[in-house]
């Protein structure tokens, strides 16, 4: 990849990775058509490491909740667990969330299941309008929330368990998260925001594991170019995503998902129709 490529991709990454769109989908897409090899390991690898710059934008935006913890005083005859959950309690959810999409991430990852999806422009097209039509209609089935109810464990994981079909490229991860806090009785901002949240141990841990496979691996890719390209997507990324973030909290609790599933719907079918007609998503074959 070149830096213009790099930049793009970045761009797609930062604009799409809170947005009910699928940002691992809009990046595959992108790539094919840029014409971007697909199977390369540091392609692969590039496509999870650079929604690290993404995350941190979470970060950035909500600081106070990260590192601001419960200084109340713990209920009575507390152990020293409860006590430490007490304080750390939004570290705790977020443990809670995540634990089904470490189970299985890494199992969909040693299987060589997750490599294939992201190597399929088919698979993305079909989740894109399989995921479009649903949110035509989800804000009806699930606008039910309350300010009133809390996130607490059982959410957290419930919310988590929806987090794992994410696993399959064209079904975005905050799509399914925040579906799955609105089918906990949440508001559609407050499930955003926890989608967010999620987002951050979530995208870590897979940012994580692929830098760690590329070590493994041949360190060839690990020329100068390639690392310069890792780190000017991170920062890419970094900065449109805290825009987009912003903007779509707004969007969300004032519309809903509707204009996202038409969205969906339109790039899907789009796809679907120059892949069964046999042409190629490369802007130069």
């Amino acid at each position: 990849m070149d830096w213009i490529e790099t930049i793009i991709i970045a761009i797609v990454e930062g604009l799409t990775e809170f947005l009910p769109v699928s940002s691992t989908g809009h990046m595959i897409i992108t790539q094919n058509l840029l014409s971007i090899p697909q199977g390369d390991p540091f392609i692969h690898a590039f496509t999870f490491i650079i929604q690290f710059g993404a995350i941190l934008s979470v970060v950035c935006l909500y600081w106070k909740r990260f590192f601001c913890f419960d200084k109340t005083p713990a209920p009575e005859g507390s152990s020293t667990f409860q006590k430490l959950k007490h304080k750390y309690y939004f570290y705790w959810l977020l443990f809670v969330g995540v634990l089904p999409a470490v189970i299985i991430g890494l199992l969909a990852k040693k299987s060589g299941l997750l490599d294939w999806l992201l190597d399929s422009v088919l698979v993305v097209a079909i989740m894109l309008v399989v995921g479009g039509i649903f949110m035509l209609f989800c804000d009806r089935l699930f606008n039910k929330g309350s300010d009133a109810n809390e996130i607490n464990e059982k959410r957290a994981f419930r919310i988590g368990l929806y987090q794992c079909i994410s696993v399959i490229p064209g079904v975005s991860r905050s799509m399914a998260t925040i579906v799955g806090g609105m089918t906990q009785g949440l508001t559609r901002k407050r499930a955003a925001e926890f989608s967010f949240f999620l987002a951050v141990p979530t995208m870590a841990g897979a940012t994580l594991l692929d830098l760690l496979d590329l070590l493994k691996e041949d360190t060839a890719w690990a020329t100068s170019h390639n690392i310069s390209m890792l780190i000017l997507g991170c920062m890419v990324a970094f900065i449109v995503a805290l825009l987009a973030m912003k903007w779509f909290v707004a969007f969300l609790t004032r519309y809903g998902f509707k204009a996202f599933g038409i969205y969906r719907i339109i790039v899907g079918g789009v796809i679907l129709i120059l892949l069964l007609t046999g042409h190629s998503l490369a802007m130069v074959d």
